[in-house]
């Protein structure tokens, strides 16, 4: 199913390609430099604040799903990144190692740093882990298996963007499985990842074959998910009862290209999203060859404010907070070869105020 009617502005009427000082950009680095990269490629990064600063995460190795990708892992002291390295990977005996895929880092109100992941030889039979740092990332409890569910298979936690932390202390992850269609569900716990209760699967694989939510929560206490999906549109849903019930899926009026994307709900109340602004076909750009900001007052209307990058190659897999001193950080996939951490400043960044079409 093509949404053709919310298609006619991919790729066009866009901002420019930001620069430093412009637009609410302030700054963009690469973790690490492409002439002295720790592994082949790597994909799928996380982000999250800490008491001594920013830690990100990804996955890296030879290629996606190769046996020797593991989860490595950067810290920023507030000048600059340290020399990565891997902090988990897939390996289940001595003859047998599973690659390592998509960790999302999420540091909750009260308890340790959190470093959720998968391990399996792919999406469809992967299985979600989880270990704990004390001391803002340098050291790592060893790493524990979440569990199964009957409505889902294995347990994953958060597929690949952070969760969020309800107002009775209790984490809800968005997540999906792969393994009977693309389907959205929602893996709570109220005691740091102990025990479990799923919700969902929230859509049936087949008008919107959805994975990888993204919550964003609303003033009248309303929560929207926007995901990734293989009907060339970002897809959403909501819930007015604190994510125990949610929507039929529908499209929203931005472009997807079989890419992930992440949002957060700015302090102001505004919604940021990070996502690529176009389609997988066409002329250039398309696919992950551009990756845009957009933001909206009410999850409906969206305004493109940035664009990242635009140019041949992959751009892909934002992942996106706001610090608490108000800056947006986000980390992509650069290139498969390192990851870009970009910063910015949403006071700069214009107010939503029309459609993207």
């Amino acid at each position: 199913m093509i949404w053709g009617c919310v298609l006619a502005g991919a790729g066009a009427s866009l901002p420019d390609v930001a620069k430093p000082g412009q637009g609410g950009y302030v700054m963009g680095e690469l973790i690490y430099p492409l002439d002295d990269t720790p592994t082949p490629q790597c994909h799928a990064s996380t982000i999250a604040e800490t008491p001594s600063g920013l830690v990100a995460a990804w996955f890296g190795g030879k290629h996606e799903r190769n046996p020797d990708v593991g989860i490595w892992l950067s810290r920023h002291d507030g000048k600059a990144w340290s020399t990565p390295a891997e902090v988990a990977n897939g390996v289940q005996s001595p003859g047998k190692r599973y690659p390592c895929w998509n960790p999302v880092l999420f540091r909750p109100k009260a308890g340790p740093l959190m470093l959720f992941y998968k391990v399996g030889p792919s999406p469809g039979a992967w299985w979600g882990m989880v270990m704990t740092s004390g001391d803002d990332g340098r050291t790592w409890s060893k790493p524990g298996k979440l569990g199964k569910d009957d409505a889902i298979g294995h347990l994953l936690g958060p597929v690949k963007n952070k969760p969020v932390q309800l107002a009775d202390g209790a984490i809800l992850c968005p997540s999906s499985t792969e393994h009977k269609g693309w389907r959205v569900h929602f893996e709570r716990t109220a005691d740091l990842g102990k025990t479990w209760q799923v919700v969902g699967p929230i859509n049936d694989g087949k008008e919107f074959g959805a994975i990888q939510p993204s919550i964003l929560a609303y003033a009248d206490g309303r929560m929207q998910v926007l995901c990734r999906s293989r009907q060339s549109v970002i897809a959403q849903s909501w819930s007015a009862d604190g994510g125990k019930t949610w929507s039929k899926m529908a499209a929203t009026p931005l472009p997807n290209p079989n890419a992930g994307t992440d949002a957060v709900t700015l302090k102001d109340g505004r919604q940021l999203l990070v996502y690529n602004h176009t389609t997988r076909t066409g002329g250039f750009p398309s696919g992950r060859n551009m990756l845009n900001v957009a933001v909206s007052t009410d999850g409906n209307a969206w305004t493109p404010v940035l664009t990242l990058e635009r140019a041949k190659g992959e751009f892909s897999y934002p992942a996106v907070i706001q610090a608490a001193d108000g800056k947006v950080h986000v980390t992509y996939t650069y290139l498969r070869r390192s990851v870009k951490h970009v910063v910015l400043d949403p006071q700069q960044i214009k107010q939503a105020g029309r459609s993207a079409r």
